[in-house]
């Protein structure tokens, strides 16, 4: 890791589950990353305004409500209005691989499925962002 990355790990919407974002903030602490986590029900406007005060990198987010199609989007045009576009967007959760490609397309970096191996995540996280430093 080029330096420490400071991500933040969200869930948006009304998605009451986070045993997986838990278990990826800490996967992510473990291998180097300061991490902040923000709670469960979390507005589009309050993630981007954390990503905005914690200065991070990037954003995970976890979604299992299947309003992943709506929130991701907004997510990312509140970090647009924050002028934190460049920041690295990605996300995990029970994503159809058709919304996954399209959530892609919008910009989103990566899509992680049910069964992803944390140490992969970390990995393809560290590398993206080490990407971005060159």
């Amino acid at each position: 890791m080029k330096r420490p990355y400071r991500v933040v790990v969200g869930k948006p919407g009304l998605d009451g589950h986070d045993r997986g974002a838990k278990t990826i903030t800490r996967a992510l602490r473990d291998h180097g990353f300061e991490v902040i986590y923000t709670g469960l029900h979390q507005t589009p406007e309050q993630i981007a305004e954390t990503v905005l005060q914690e200065d991070a990198d990037a954003v995970g987010l976890s979604l299992l409500s299947g309003a992943h199609l709506t929130l991701f989007p907004r997510v990312m045009s509140e970090l647009g209005d924050r002028g934190l576009a460049d920041v690295l967007v990605f996300g995990g959760g029970v994503i159809p691989d058709a919304d996954a490609r399209a959530l892609r397309e919008q910009g989103v970096a990566e899509i992680f499925q049910p069964g992803a191996s944390l140490k992969g995540i970390s990995s393809w996280l560290e590398s993206a962002l080490d990407e971005r430093e060159d």
